[in-house]
């Protein structure tokens, strides 16, 4: 059995992947996607010569190393791959709905999840009242990973000024959340095939971002049955193969911030002991015998 991983090269979790599939079938082949070609009129997608449709599957780890729009152009890529025969998972049009953060935004809403308090527009005025009106707010990025170019900002008097120096650094559109006040940390719950499998804490090194590009760190979670279901619910409109959601507990109440379109493998290794690309790796090999 041939399956492909699509990941970065030298990045642990796309590595490990790859060994680990290694291992269970005897074929490696990490694709780094920055490689690919389609030839359209030949019908043929390609890594390095490599023909990519006598593949029996792909597992996408990571689809790029910085999210931005061009990642739309990676997933056409991968869509077409599909279309000629090969099992793609998570399928590229399940994570579409997930690279951009007003897309997953609307998603969770619409299906009744609880979020904090959120904004979307490109007006600065309506961005102005926004942060007014919550008084303390998290400006973030559309495309980004584990919170970086992620901003606190409250209603002084330069938020005019901020929100326009925001806008000059290439983000058209304001995404704005209510800061909402964590007990220190907040949690991942993780899914595989669409069913509940662990969690884990992030613990704040200090910072308001909890996240392990800021000095956060992995802790074990045992969440309540509230906490395992709201997020099941979470995931389930998008239908992925392995995604974790993060979530958070308030004064207010639970809350989610996001479904991620990859799932991490290191919260899982570093709180709960689970090898996670051994797991994935079976999930796939399985799904793939069964047709």
């Amino acid at each position: 059995m041939k399956i492909g991983v699509i990941g970065i090269p030298d990045k642990w979790s796309s590595e490990v992947l790859a060994d680990t599939l290694q291992r269970k079938t005897g074929f490696r082949n990490l694709i780094d996607m920055a490689e690919m070609s389609a030839d359209l009129d030949r019908g043929r997608i390609t890594c390095q010569d490599q023909d990519l449709a006598a593949l029996d599957g792909i597992i996408v780890k990571k689809i790029s190393a910085v999210y931005n729009p061009e990642i739309f152009d990676r997933l056409y890529m991968l869509e077409h791959l599909e279309a000629m025969g090969v099992r793609i998972f998570s399928r590229p049009e399940h994570i579409a709905r997930l690279i951009n953060r007003s897309s997953c935004t609307y998603h969770l809403r619409k299906h009744g999840i609880p979020m904090p308090p959120t904004t979307i527009t490109e007006s600065i005025g309506e961005a102005v009242r926004a942060v007014r009106d919550y008084g303390e707010a998290v400006l973030k990025p559309n495309y980004t990973t584990k919170a970086r170019g992620m901003r606190l900002i409250t209603a002084d008097a330069f938020l005019e000024e901020e929100l326009s120096t925001y806008r000059a650094e290439g983000n058209p559109f304001f995404y704005i959340q209510q800061r909402k006040t964590l007990p220190g940390y907040d949690f991942g719950v993780v899914f595989l095939g669409g069913k509940y499998l662990a969690s884990y804490a992030r613990r704040s090194a200090g910072s308001w971002n909890t996240t392990t590009h800021f000095g956060g760190r992995y802790e074990k979670f045992t969440p309540t049955e509230e906490m395992i279901d709201i997020a099941q619910r979470a995931q389930e409109p998008f239908g992925l193969d392995f995604t974790c959601v993060d979530m958070a507990e308030t004064s207010d109440g639970l809350i989610v911030f996001e479904v991620s379109a990859f799932g991490g493998f290191k919260g899982l290794r570093e709180a709960c002991q689970i090898d996670a690309a051994d797991l994935y790796s079976e999930y796939v090999i399985m799904r793939l015998k069964n047709g």
